[in-house]
């Protein structure tokens, strides 16, 4: 489609295929109609990247159009010899032919985003707001690597598409063990089973190896914070029993010898609690309760300092979350000799393979 005009037409069979063949068998018999504009998005947008050819053929010629221009005026000139002079002119049109090119693009792209949007519930723009977050479609885009845990058999890969666009889901009772009503918000929230603490687990066992992997000193999971002996808290909210444990401690993370806790918490953001609120609201919410329980112990007591780690379970990640993980894969990179390390944040979401 990039290098023919007006062949929009010759799709139509491949697009009907699509929506009537390929897109059920990743989803399942109950897609609903309106599924094929949501697919069409980036992932990054909350869609699947399953572009709609019969409309995007056009728009890829003329893209491939403008951006190949100042190649074909130098095809035709037919210069043998090409000064320095004129190669960084023409390197500078390629470039700003490009640039020109993906901000029409993102530009298009944005406004199917607010099409998908409208045709939606209330309650699902609040989803499709979350899994359009940075991070949170992480576990369709990553390589799918065994070794790192990435793959996804047809049975979770499908539940997970069922989570991201709040999907019927076939064959589960339609009541829980617990006696309530078997909500896609009750699954999420519900302890019977044990999936909420294996989501909240992994995350945990998984922080704790890649501190290990990047270096980092005295590695403990669920540390067992100093006892309290007659100190005194500027917050009544803040955790005293003797008992207390955090879930994860090592050194070398921020400095070479400052010590951090940290504490996880993955939220279900359809609970009734959650959903009132935006989700930048929510996780900040949840991030303030962790720092309002442990910080002011972990500072004055452990002389060490604290990191709430917050999750949503559409895999959107909070803030100091993010500012952690980042430096641990800067941590990881520098004992691998990486530049990168994009595996990280993948195998960091609790996703469909997760239990939650």
């Amino acid at each position: 489609m990039r290098t023919t005009a007006g062949i929009a037409d010759l799709f139509t069979p491949l697009e009907t295929c699509i929506k009537d063949s390929f897109i059920p068998a990743l989803i399942g018999p109950n897609t609903p109609p309106n599924i094929r504009v949501l697919c069409s998005l980036p992932a990054r947008d909350g869609g699947l990247g399953i572009m709609i050819p019969t409309e995007q053929a056009a728009a890829e010629y003329d893209n491939s159009y403008q951006m190949t221009q100042p190649l074909k005026e130098l095809i035709l000139e037919q210069t043998l010899l090409i000064s320095e002079k004129r190669s960084e002119l023409l390197l500078w049109e390629a470039k700003g032919a490009k640039a020109a090119v993906l901000r029409v693009k993102r530009s298009a792209q944005n406004a199917e985003k607010e099409q998908a949007r409208s045709l939606l519930t209330a309650f699902d723009q609040r989803l499709f707001e979350e899994i359009s977050s940075r991070g949170a479609s992480s576990w369709l885009t990553a390589l799918p690597l065994v070794e790192h845990g990435f793959v996804l058999n047809k049975q979770q890969f499908r539940d997970g598409l069922l989570l991201r666009y709040n999907l019927p889901f076939e064959g589960i009772p339609s009541a829980c063990a617990c006696g309530k009503s078997n909500t896609l918000e009750h699954c999420l929230s519900c302890a019977i089973g044990g999936y909420v603490y294996l989501r909240h687990n992994n995350i945990r066992d998984l922080t704790a190896n890649l501190l290990v992997e990047a270096g980092c000193k005295e590695v403990t999971v669920e540390p067992q914070l100093l006892p309290i002996t007659g100190e005194t808290f500027q917050f009544k909210s803040t955790i005293t029993v003797n008992s207390a444990r955090l879930d994860v401690s090592a050194r070398s993370v921020w400095s070479d010898l400052d010590k951090v806790f940290t504490d996880i918490r993955v939220f279900n953001s359809l609970a009734p609690k959650n959903i009132s609120q935006t989700l930048k609201n929510t996780i900040r919410r949840h991030e303030r309760e962790k720092v309002l329980h442990y910080d002011a112990r972990v500072v004055e007591v452990e002389k060490a300092t604290f990191t709430p780690l917050v999750f949503s379970t559409t895999d959107v990640m909070g803030p100091r979350a993010e500012v952690f993980y980042k430096k641990l894969a800067e941590l990881l990179a520098k004992n691998w000799a990486f530049f990168t390390c994009f595996f990280t944040c993948s195998r960091l979401t609790p996703g469909p393979a997760s239990g939650g």
